[in-house]
């Protein structure tokens, strides 16, 4: 049997969605009314929104940073 990856959908979330899902995971942690079980699952799942918020900030430096080059070779 395999199991689902409960947080198979976080790759197709938007930055704003994955940080306000962040926000919401935070803050359910920070209430400490939570089973251990049920803390462990949201701290795995605030991890994942985590990395999918640095994986759209990483590409938008990116992006940024290739238009400012270009923006120099322009200049030159």
């Amino acid at each position: 049997m395999t199991e689902k990856n409960p947080n198979s959908d976080i790759a197709g979330l938007s930055y704003e969605q994955a940080r306000e899902q962040l926000v919401q995971v935070v803050s359910s942690l920070e209430q400490g009314n939570a089973t251990l079980e049920e803390s462990m699952a949201l701290w795995e799942r605030g991890e994942a929104l985590a990395q999918q918020c640095e994986k759209w900030l990483s590409g938008a430096k990116a992006r940024l940073d290739a238009a400012l080059a270009a923006k120099k070779s322009d200049q030159a």
